[in-house]
């Protein structure tokens, strides 16, 4: 096969259930950034994602020594842009996947990160004209539900507000709201946010919040994070004190990583720079990388001043005030229920009301072919780096 025949395998193996890496120059670009001609011939034999394959396998596949691919292997893995499971390898779809382990990592040389970020803003910024989502992709997100927004942080307290009206379950459970996860945790730490990070190294930083207002992590995530170098830690107060200020800054939490019974890493995420976010709000939902919460806003017209914050701070530009009007018109097919309005009303004049009962589900039920490694384990093991 030619040098373009190889990339062209490799693009066509990094896609596993919903997260697909669509075809363009600029992406072969990228993956020359990763993966010199080196590697791709090695690459080039590898399953697609959600397989794994061990060097001996590869050995006799490429008929390369096992003394010459093992330090290939090694360095690729260190450099955050293949996974390596127990003693097998395996590829990772581009975006999400080796972009957030890869820029968390920060261990390829200066250059190549300046234009691996150069060429990641790119594609982010044009998912909508680049990529084609299926609605079995939309489906398995919706079910997944791991990007669904989380409370702000005292929304139980003075935020939420329960309509009687409504026919459905009412109780709000702990693991939809950000204090959550701090309450049932002792251990918190704060990533540099990718997204932003790569604004900040092309030229285009975001106008919201700098990269280190990054993602929050709990728990052994968080124990983890700090050990490895990813992320610095905070004590209960100062992660208290940083989630209240990503609110302030109007940033989305947006849940990263859950198990079954807590959410345990969350991206603060603005619409200019996120690569879930952003499409979703440019496209209107055509593109659906950000799922709703179960809460929508409501306004209380004796308190609100119509001093059109919420319409400024909204990240989907889901409020409108026509002019000459005394309201405020919500688009709740486009609003995420994320809360962002109702915490940084000045007057508190809006509430979160519960409007629907979907189960806040882990990354690892999103579905994967029989046999295949899930989408979470390989998101996992490409942030770790081995």
């Amino acid at each position: 096969m030619t040098e373009a025949d190889l990339y062209e395998n490799v693009r066509q193996k990094l896609s596993i259930g919903a997260f697909s890496t669509p075809k363009h120059e600029k992406i072969i670009d990228l993956m020359k950034v990763f993966w010199n001609d080196e590697a791709i011939k090695i690459l080039s034999h590898f399953p697609k994602s959600g397989k794994v394959i061990s060097i001996k396998e590869l050995v006799e596949k490429t008929g390369i020594p096992k003394t010459e691919i093992k330090p290939i292997l090694k360095n690729l893995v260190k450099r955050h842009t293949i996974a390596k499971i127990g003693t097998k390898y395996g590829l990772v779809p581009l975006l999400p996947g080796v972009f957030e382990g890869y820029f968390i990592a920060k261990t390829d040389t200066k250059e190549n990160l300046e234009k691996a970020a150069v060429l990641y803003r790119f594609l982010i910024k044009n998912l909508s004209s680049l990529t084609q989502q299926t609605e079995e992709a939309r489906s398995i997100l919706e079910r997944s539900g791991f990007t669904s927004p989380l409370l702000p942080y005292e929304a139980q307290e003075r935020l939420i507000k329960i309509d009687e009206t409504m026919d459905i379950e009412q109780k709000v459970i702990s693991k939809e709201l950000v204090k959550d996860m701090i309450d049932k945790n002792e251990m918190f730490g704060v990533l540099t946010c990718p997204c932003r990070l790569i604004g900040e190294m092309s030229g285009e930083p975001c106008e919201v919040a700098p990269a280190e207002m990054g993602c929050f992590v709990v728990g052994i995530v968080a124990q983890m994070a700090v050990q490895a170098g990813f992320a610095r830690p905070l004590t209960k107060e100062e992660a208290i004190d940083y989630i209240k200020k990503t609110e302030e800054a109007g940033l989305v939490h947006t849940i990263m990583g859950a198990s079954k019974d807590q959410v345990f890493s969350i991206c603060n995420c603005c619409k200019c720079h996120c690569g879930a976010l952003l499409p979703t709000s440019k496209t209107k939902f055509e593109l659906k990388f950000i799922s709703q919460s179960n809460f929508a806003p409501k306004r209380d017209a004796e308190l609100c001043i119509l001093c059109e914050k919420c319409v400024d701070m909204c990240p989907m530009e889901a409020i409108s005030h026509p002019s000459g009007e005394d309201e405020l018109i919500y688009n709740l097919n486009l609003c995420i229920g994320c809360g962002v309005c109702a915490a940084n009303c000045p007057e508190n004049a809006i509430s979160m009301v519960k409007v629907r009962d979907v189960p806040t589900r882990a990354l690892e039920s999103i579905q994967q072919e029989k046999g295949e490694i899930s989408f979470a384990e390989l998101f996992q093991a490409i942030i770790a780096g081995g």
